[in-house]
């Protein structure tokens, strides 16, 4: 984030007795851009939304403007928008290409990062699948799957289609939702791992099928089979008089704004981003922790450095270690 508001931090702190982690908290701790917008006129507000978010800029901008569409009565059906299309590919060439490698001690791939950008920007799917199955990716695939790593196994996985269908699961946001969302009641995973239904990875443990949900996006977007559902999908819907919803898939998952109007100023406006889902205190972070060895701190670390970069945050994280307390 920009204009001085902290973009925030998810906070983990384990409980060890010196051989294993006995528990862990998870809190995603992020500011609330309700004080930034409250009171400003519309569509200066909506304007201002890409300049507080650093990350996905772009898709927190579509979302602002659907959702004071939506607010001033306009529909949108779920639509891939290019520009945040792009922006997911982006996204996640950074997280393959750049942040993948040092987790294992290698060095950036910047050159392909940067090659693969521009192919990207310029819709060459043909550069990007050359990308894809280079012998530096291959070597990165082979290198997640030999990971120790938790069994993958069946979890609650976020599936709402549009705008207008989450009305039915939430009548309106809530600053409750805002920091700790659930869905049916549940803590709830979303991302691309949950874009694939969690099915396609099945023979592999838990982080290497978010890794690899990622990489099947980017081949699916290189051979041009990317579907409405998939990263970039946008809808939004009226939710009541002056009220408006926009829901927008990006490179981490469901984002959702909800937009409320007096006249032609904000008077209220929520946002769920998709950390505040996959870093839950339910969530599936803390059972991939409990249980590890913790005699070897810097060990303890490195795992949890993987099971973090596979759930993705948009914002920093910090590890705690406690010792047990009797």
């Amino acid at each position: 984030m920009s204009m001085g508001i902290d973009a925030g931090c998810v906070r983990i702190r384990v409980q060890c007795d010196g051989q294993r982690v006995l528990a862990a908290q998870v809190s995603s701790q992020r500011p609330q851009v309700a004080r930034v917008l409250k009171g400003r006129q519309a569509d200066a507000a909506a304007s201002l939304v890409p300049l507080v978010f650093s990350l996905c800029a772009r898709a927190q901008g579509v979302a602002a403007r659907l959702a004071l569409a939506a607010a001033r009565g306009d529909e949108t059906s779920p639509r891939l928008d290019p520009d945040i299309v792009r922006e997911v590919m982006r996204e996640h060439l950074w997280r393959w290409l750049l942040d993948l490698p040092v987790l294992f001690g290698m060095t950036p791939l910047r050159d392909q990062f940067t090659s693969a950008v521009r192919a990207v920007d310029a819709g060459d799917g043909v550069k990007v699948q050359a990308l894809l199955v280079a012998p530096e990716m291959t070597r990165l695939i082979e290198s997640i799957m030999a990971l120790e790593q938790p069994a993958l196994h069946a979890s609650a996985l976020l599936q709402i289609d549009s705008a207008q269908s989450s009305l039915a699961e939430w009548p309106q946001l809530s600053d409750e939702l805002s920091h700790t969302p659930t869905w049916r009641g549940q803590a709830t995973e979303t991302g691309a791992f949950a874009r694939s239904s969690g099915t396609s990875m099945s023979a592999s443990g838990a982080f290497a099928a978010r890794w690899l949900a990622r990489l099947a996006e980017l081949e699916a977007w290189a051979g041009g089979t990317q579907g409405i559902g998939a990263g970039g999908t946008a809808s939004a819907t009226p939710v009541a008089p002056g009220v408006g919803r926009a829901l927008v898939e990006t490179a981490r998952g469901l984002l959702m704004h909800e937009l409320v109007l007096e006249g032609d100023r904000v008077a209220d406006y929520r946002i769920v981003a998709p950390t505040e889902w996959n870093f839950h205190p339910r969530g599936p972070l803390p059972s991939w922790l409990i249980g590890r060895p913790c005699s070897d701190a810097a060990e303890l670390r490195r795992l949890a450095a993987q099971a973090v970069a596979a759930l993705d945050p948009c914002v920093r994280w910090e590890l705690t270690l406690e010792p047990r307390t009797n």
